[in-house]
This record gives C-alpha cells, structure tokens and sequence, in this order.
C-alpha cells in the first residue's frame, strides 16, 4: 500500500473489510463468465484472494484472460449495515512463486476477518494440500456501487486511477 489515498472508495474499502465472501468472476476458454465463491482481502489498493491448488481451474481462466470482477451481493456473506452492493472489475495477477508459504503474507488481513483461520492452521499438516496456496492480486479498475443494495437503480460508477 502507499502512502497516498487508497485506491478504492472508503465505502467499497469498508464493504470489502465485512466481507466474508465474494463472487469472483473469471472468463472460461470458450468465453463464459465462470463465478466461485472466495474470502475478499484488501489493503484499500489491491484486492487479495487466495485459491488452494486443489481448485486450480480458476487460476487457469486468470492466466488466461486477466480480466476478471469481484461482487459482492449477498447480504449473509456481506454482513454490513446498512446493506450495500458493489461490483470491482480489474486485472488479476496470480502469485504463486511459493505455494506453501507466500500466502501467509495475508494472514493479517484474513486473521482479522476470520479468526477461525488460526484453528485450521493447527491443522495445517493434516490437509496439506489445502494450504499449498496460490494469491490472486486483483488490481480494481471501475466499481460499480448499489447504495442500500438497490438493484432498481442504475450503479453509481467510479472509474479507478491506476495504482502506482
């Protein structure tokens, strides 16, 4: 994160900070939209979500087409009063240069979302393979914002500077 303003909008910032769960949307070889259900991370610039390599399909759609969005829609995964949606479209990087650790750089940000996490880390050798983890870096682009999650009217639209 730097030291200037964050990238995203306090409002989506503070969406994405009671998230525990979003709808990642990637687009599949034959050009479908492709959605799975994911953990949303932030530090105000970047969106971080992290996928076991277990469930690598979504990762090959990434590499594939970078181009990817994130909603968040549903008000049980969303707890957030009052309730809003939000859609982010950006560019998605996958990091994997170290599967078995290289994710444990957002495990603050996740262990304040859910402090569950730490008790499944005890069981870290367990499911091994569950922890062999890729990141997927979302750099946002355009936010499209429903205020009190009223699909009716039309999204406030915020078009994103790039981050530096």
């Amino acid at each position: 994160m730097t030291d200037t303003e964050p990238l995203l909008p306090r409002s989506v910032r503070a969406l994405l900070d009671v998230a525990l769960v979003g709808e990642l949307t990637v687009v599949d070889r034959s050009g479908r939209p492709v959605t799975y259900p994911l953990i949303p991370l932030s530090d105000g610039d970047l969106i971080y979500l992290t996928s076991s390599v277990l469930f690598s399909r979504k990762l090959r759609h990434i590499k594939a087409n970078p181009k990817v969005c994130l909603s968040l829609t549903d008000p049980v995964a969303v707890p957030a009063e009052p309730f809003h949606r939000a859609t982010i479209q950006g560019d998605a990087r996958v990091v994997e240069n170290d599967l078995h650790a290289g994710w444990e750089e957002l495990l603050p940000l996740w262990r304040a979302k859910e402090p569950a996490i730490d008790f499944f880390l005890k069981k870290r050798f367990g499911i091994p393979l569950f922890f062999e983890r890729s990141v997927i870096e979302i750099t946002p682009r355009r936010v499209l914002w429903w205020e009190d999650g009223r699909t009716s009217a039309p999204a406030s639209v915020y078009e994103l500077a790039p981050v530096s």
